[in-house]
C-alpha cells in the first residue's frame, strides 16, 4: 500500500508472519522518493515487484512452495522451471534472525520524556508527567504500541469522561479506570472538565505523533479525538467584578485583623504588610500570574533605567533554580505600579533583602510539585470564601483578567498591553519587525501602567 510519511511517498508491506523469523521485519517499507501523487502510482509497480521477489526468496529459503516466476534472477538458478507446476525446493536448515523488538508504551513514552531534543519548562514536564500517570493507567504500561488503535484511544478517551476530580486522592484505592466505572454507574456529576480531558488528550496525541516519526507506531490514532466544550473559552474565567474587589480589600487582612496567622479573618488591631497583604494586590496592579509573582526574588524588583520594576524571568542574580515561564514571550520587566509604590511595597522588598532572604515570598512552601503558586492559590480560595467574594468562575487569575480590562479602559496602546501582560499574539499573527529591537523602554510602559485605576473599588488607607 501507498503511505505518505512526512510528505514523501513510500510502499509499506506487512510480512507474513511465517517469514518474519527470516527478514527479521515485521513490515518493509520503500521509498518513492517523490510527494506527487501520480509519480508514486508509477514508481510503486517495480518497487512492489522488488518487495515481492524478497518475501519469495524468504519462502524459497524455508522450503515452501513457491512462484517461480516472483524469483529474482539469481533465485532461478536454484529452481527447476516446470511450466505450470510449483515445485518445492530443497529444505534447509535456516536459523532464523532475530524478531523486531516490540516495543510498550510505556517504554516508548519514557524515551519521549527523556528525549534530549526536546525543551521542557518544569510545569511542562509536570503536565505530561500527570497525562504519562493517567495513559499508562488506563490503556496499559506493558500494551505494545501496535495495539494502540483507535478503539484503544477512544476507550482513554470515555475512561476519563467519567473521571472524578481529584480521583487519585478522593479514592486512593481505585484506579482511574475503576473510579470512572464507578463514577458512571453511581452518575457522579464532579467529574473532570471536558477542557481538561482535552489537555490529557493532546498530551498524549504529541507523545503518539512522536512516536509515528521515531518509528515506534505506524499511525497515530489518538489524532483528532477531542470533546465538545460546552464552556467559551472567554467564559473559562472571569475578572474580579468591582463588589468582589472591594468585599476583598475591605477584609481584616486589609483593615485590621487578629494577626497574620490563622487569625486574618477576625478583626482586630494589626495590620500585616506580609506575603498574604503583597500577593494579590500585585496581581491587581500588574496582571502577573500567579507563579511568577510566588516565585520572585528579593533582586527581582530592582531598578530598570531609573524605573522601579518587576524582572520576570527565568534568570537569577541569587542562584535561584526553581523560577519557569509559561511561555517565551513571558520574560519581560514590569514596572511597580504608584499604588503599590505608595503603600510600602519598595520598604517591603528591602526588609526581605536586608534579612538575606533570597526569595521575596520565602515562607510559601514550594509543595511536591515544586511551585508555591500550588499552596498560595489554596490559601486564596479560602480568602475570597471568608471575605465573600467566592464566586463562580472566579479565581487568582481573574486578576489578570481584570487587569487587561483596566488596560482597554485606560486606552493603554494594544502593543503595549501585550509587552506588560506578556501574552504571546500567536504563531501567525506577529510580524517580522517584532523580532527587531529591544521593546519598550520601562519609562514608556511605566507612563502606561499608571494610567490603570481601579478607584471605584478600593480606597486602600
Amino acid at each position: 500500500m501507498l503511505v505518505e510519511k512526512r510528505g514523501i511517498f513510500h510502499v509499506r508491506k506487512c510480512v507474513p508472519p511465517a517469514l518474519r523469523g527470516v527478514l527479521g521485519k515485521t513490515e518493509i517499507w520503500r521509498s518513492l522518493e517523490t510527494d506527487s501523487p501520480r509519480m508514486a502510482l508509477r514508481r510503486s509497480h517495480a518497487i512492489i515487484g522488488e518487495i515481492e521477489a524478497l518475501l519469495e526468496s524468504a519462502r524459497l529459503e524455508l522450503g515452501e512452495i513457491v512462484d517461480v516466476a516472483l524469483l529474482p534472477p539469481s533465485g532461478t538458478e536454484v529452481a527447476e522451471v516446470v511450466q505450470g507446476i510449483s515445485l518445492r525446493a530443497p529444505v534447509a536448515k535456516v536459523e532464523a534472525a532475530p524478531i523486531a523488538p516490540r516495543y510498550t508504551l510505556g517504554e516508548v513514552y519514557g524515551r519521549f520524556m527523556d528525549d534530549p531534543t526536546r525543551e521542557w519548562s518544569a510545569r511542562t514536564r509536570l503536565a505530561y508527567e500527570t497525562a504519562r500517570r493517567l495513559a499508562l493507567s488506563i490503556m496499559g504500561a506493558d500494551t505494545p504500541m501496535e495495539n494502540l488503535n483507535r478503539a484503544a484511544c477512544r476507550d482513554f478517551m470515555e475512561t476519563l469522561r467519567f473521571l472524578p476530580k481529584s480521583a487519585s486522592k478522593r479514592y486512593p484505592n481505585l484506579t482511574p479506570r475503576e473510579a470512572a466505572e464507578r463514577a458512571g454507574a453511581e452518575g457522579w456529576s464532579d467529574l473532570i472538565s471536558p477542557a481538561n480531558i482535552n489537555i490529557y488528550l493532546n498530551k498524549v496525541c504529541v507523545v503518539l505523533n512522536w512516536a509515528v516519526r521515531e518509528e515506534f507506531l505506524t499511525k497515530n490514532h489518538m489524532r483528532g479525538l477531542r470533546l465538545a466544550d460546552p464552556v467559551a473559552k472567554q467564559d473559562k474565567r472571569h475578572p474580579f467584578s468591582d463588589e468582589q474587589l472591594r468585599q476583598m480589600f475591605t477584609a481584616p487582612l486589609y483593615r485590621g485583623c487578629k494577626n497574620d496567622g490563622n487569625g486574618y479573618t477576625t478583626p482586630g488591631d494589626a495590620r500585616p504588610k506580609g506575603t498574604r497583604f503583597w500577593i494579590p494586590l500585585i496581581g491587581l496592579y500588574s496582571g502577573l500570574r500567579l507563579n511568577e509573582i510566588c516565585q520572585l526574588d528579593t533582586s527581582d524588583v530592582r531598578m530598570v533605567d531609573d524605573v522601579r520594576c518587576f524582572v520576570i524571568t527565568e534568570k537569577s542574580l541569587v542562584g535561584s533554580t526553581d523560577k519557569s515561564l509559561k511561555t517565551r514571550s513571558s520574560e519581560r520587566i514590569v514596572p511597580v505600579h504608584p499604588k503599590l509604590l505608595d503603600l510600602g511595597l519598595v520598604a517591603f522588598v528591602d526588609e526581605r533583602s536586608k534579612r538575606g532572604d533570597a526569595k521575596l515570598f520565602h515562607d510559601i512552601c514550594p509543595g511536591g510539585s515544586g511551585f508555591r503558586s500550588t499552596a498560595f492559590s489554596k490559601w486564596f480560595v479560602h480568602f475570597l470564601k471568608h471575605s465573600g467574594a467566592s464566586r463562580e468562575r472566579t479565581s487568582f487569575h481573574s486578576f489578570r483578567h481584570r487587569f487587561r480590562d483596566a488596560l482597554r479602559d485606560a486606552r493603554v496602546d494594544r502593543d503595549i498591553s501585550l509587552a506588560i501582560g506578556g501574552w504571546g499574539t500567536g504563531k501567525n499573527a506577529g510580524d517580522v519587525s517584532d523580532n527587531y529591537g529591544r521593546g519598550y523602554r520601562a519609562s514608556v510602559l511605566f507612563e502606561e501602567i499608571s494610567k490603570v485605576q481601579f478607584s471605584t473599588a478600593i480606597s486602600l488607607p
